[in-house]
């Protein structure tokens, strides 16, 4: 079947030199060609539609991959014969047009700079980045993922990370596109012997947002945390999509997801903890935490556990509301004018997910855009 990306796929197809590669973007078009996007009548998309983002005419432009740690020695297709196409039509769209980058931390290596990403989609374009990460056993490194598209684009990005035996990999996704973009992307992480993969997501801009994340534990000892900050203004939408799987005994997840909802905004999150029959000793904490501004914001929230293990421990939550109205009469009673009390218990409640960044020069930076969204200087 013909789509608007046939031209695109004919060019990537035929400067593909790698056969099991380009048999796989083969049956990644031909499904989507079949499927297209997904519609809300998929249970997983009930919430987010996505018809605007067909409707547009995208060319398919470059990523611009400029990667120091890029390692050109690694076959990708034993690492893209795990990734899940035809998990949505952005999925099989993203192999088939992927512009693959192989990142590989050495063994016993620990990486003191940080490992950037960034891209960003011109007007009217689609970029398809799809980047293997490979944090060899005993491997310690930080991954700055950044989106920052300046107007309408269109991004479909997708990331996989392989952690070996006893790596540890701090990973930060900022998507800070424009309000008129679109942004699809998908995170899929394994997890090996004792590995720690610690990640901090933060979805700021878009006006359309999807962010799909998937961690499994593959052997004994790993610990993941999957945390995350959404905050929406105008008619922004934001869904956030993850699953956790505690296929083996003896591992730990956190994840922690707060949403800061203001004007006609939506926000949807859609957690899910999977504990397998035999990962005995699982120790698994969700929560969902929503503050809406306005009484037009709205959020569907749906955290979920299915345990299949009773030597376990596991917890979730969620919860959506207004500041509390005792912590807003402290900051009145002590003569801060209301918006200004207002926005600093907003931006505290925010500053919890930000506070996990360990990049200074990030964290001020998310801290500025966070402020300049409440229109609120604390200096002042």
């Amino acid at each position: 079947m013909e789509t608007q990306f046939t031209e695109a796929f004919k060019t990537r197809l035929a400067a593909e030199d790698d056969a099991a590669v380009r048999t796989l973007r083969e049956q990644a078009y031909a499904f989507f060609a079949e499927h297209g996007y997904p519609t809300v009548k998929h249970e997983d998309w009930k919430y987010t539609s996505v018809a605007a983002v067909g409707k547009d005419d995208w060319q398919a432009a470059s990523a611009g991959i400029e990667l120091e740690h890029e390692d050109p020695g690694v076959r990708a297709h034993a690492m893209l014969e795990h990734f899940r196409f035809d998990r949505n039509g952005f999925t099989a769209l993203n192999l088939a047009l992927g512009e693959i980058a192989v990142i590989k931390i050495a063994k016993d290596t620990a990486v003191d700079e940080p490992i950037a990403l960034n891209f960003a989609a011109a007007d009217g374009t689609a970029i398809f980045p799809h980047v293997v990460i490979i944090a060899e056993a005993g491997s310690k490194a930080t991954i700055v993922e950044s989106y920052s598209s300046p107007t309408k684009g269109f991004t479909n990005a997708a990331v996989q990370v392989v952690l070996e035996d006893n790596a540890k990999l701090t990973h930060y996704r900022v998507q800070k596109d424009s309000a008129k973009a679109f942004h699809y992307g998908v995170t899929e992480v394994s997890v090996g012997r004792g590995g720690a993969y610690d990640s901090t997501n933060i979805n700021l801009g878009g006006a359309i947002s999807r962010h799909d994340i998937e961690v499994k534990f593959n052997a004994e000892g790993g610990e993941a945390w999957v945390d995350g900050l959404y905050m929406l203004n105008g008619s922004q939408h934001s869904d956030t999509h993850s699953v956790i799987d505690h296929t083996v005994p003896n591992c730990t997840s956190h994840q922690t997801y707060k949403g800061v909802l203001n004007d006609t905004s939506r926000g949807v999150f859609n957690g899910k903890v999977f504990v397998r029959e035999n990962a005995h000793g699982t120790d698994a904490q969700q929560s969902n935490k929503n503050l809406l501004l306005s009484n037009d914001a709205r959020v569907d929230t749906k955290p979920q556990l299915e345990i299949f293990n009773d030597d376990v421990k596991c917890a979730h939550g969620a919860t959506v509301g207004q500041l509390e109205d005792e912590e807003l009469f402290y900051l009145l009673a002590r003569g801060l004018p209301d918006s200004l009390a207002r926005n600093l218990l907003t931006y505290g409640f925010a500053e919890q997910i930000i506070d996990k960044i360990g990049i200074e020069s990030i964290k001020r930076g998310l801290d500025e855009a966070v402020l300049n969204r409440l229109d609120t200087d604390l200096e002042a």
